[in-house]
């Protein structure tokens, strides 16, 4: 089985090259790798080309459009990279019997409300970057193409900038903190979606009906605020610099901080039916934090 990973340099996909190494061979591709192995979403159709020339048997696209914000001024960008190249991908899928693996997001709904939602509650996105994703789903579906879409949320990872180092960097300039405490969410890391991925990929094999659209985040919920409270007050108790206070943690809400593209409040994900599945055990959103949190400041 050749594996073809798209999005390799993105957090997702960077943990992907590790958890499908041990399945087969996986071809990883993305914007700036050679010629002939460039994943260019910029121009979905030269994807079909790509999938033709390495016939994978798996193709999983951790490739997206994410700049939330960003994507409000430059709508066409973010379709073609969140709608139109997962279209292709699952068309060329589909032409060959090959699975596709893709990622969606919580934004694809209104969040409101203040329960987990699952797998089959309306939709109703509040940005662009939430209705092109929901429209490359869409477009997946409607390819025939066996795939599996796994829905997350709040994803971090050890590689790169995330919410908990920004806090941890203010903490140590800052008297003060305001953070959000009207969006409540689970912190998913990239390596536990690329784990699940891997396992997902090799339950697929004796079990295809399995396919379809389940949502993947680690267990619980919090909210920004708390969240950010979690990393300073860990921080604190490994003996770093930590300025801030915890009395000097203050909660705020989304509308104290205006932005182009609208946040879901309520990010809760139901994963009952993903881990019935697979046979799986999501993890406390917690443990994976804290594990993030040792790695990149070698505690």
């Amino acid at each position: 089985m050749k594996i073809l990973l798209l999005g390799k340099n993105g957090q997702v996909g960077w943990e992907l090259q590790r958890s499908l190494a041990p399945l087969s061979t996986v071809v990883a591709c993305d914007f700036d790798s050679p010629a002939e192995l460039r994943a260019d979403f910029s121009q979905p159709e030269t994807l079909a080309a790509l999938v033709r020339r390495v016939q994978p048997e798996v193709i999983v696209n951790a490739a997206a459009h994410t700049a939330v914000d960003k994507a409000e001024t430059e709508p066409d960008l973010a379709r073609a990279l969140n709608a139109t190249a997962p279209g292709v991908l699952a068309r060329e899928a589909a032409a060959t019997g090959a699975w596709l693996l893709h990622y969606s997001t919580d934004y694809v709904f209104d969040g409101s409300g203040n329960q987990p939602r699952d797998e089959d509650a309306p939709t109703g996105p509040l940005s662009v970057y939430g209705s092109t994703k929901l429209e490359g789903e869409q477009l997946i579906r409607a390819s025939g193409c066996r795939h599996l879409i796994l829905r997350t949320s709040w994803v971090y990872a050890a590689r790169g900038g995330n919410f908990a180092r920004t806090m941890l960097r203010l903490a140590a300039e800052r008297d003060e903190l305001k953070v959000i405490d009207d969006q409540f969410g689970a912190p998913t890391g990239a390596e536990l979606l690329a784990d699940v991925t891997a396992h997902a990929l090799r339950t697929l094999r004796a079990r295809p009906d399995l396919g379809g659209t389940y949502h993947c985040v680690a267990a619980g919920e919090t909210s920004w605020f708390d969240y950010a409270r979690f990393v300073i007050e860990w921080a604190r108790s490994k003996g770093q610099a930590v300025r801030v206070t915890p009395n000097a943690i203050r909660p705020s809400s989304t509308s104290d901080y205006p932005t182009p593209a609208r946040r879901p409040l309520n990010s809760r994900l139901q994963t009952a039916r993903l881990q019935a599945a697979f046979g799986l055990q999501l993890p406390p959103w917690q443990w994976g934090v804290e594990r993030m949190l040792r790695e990149v400041s070698g505690a």
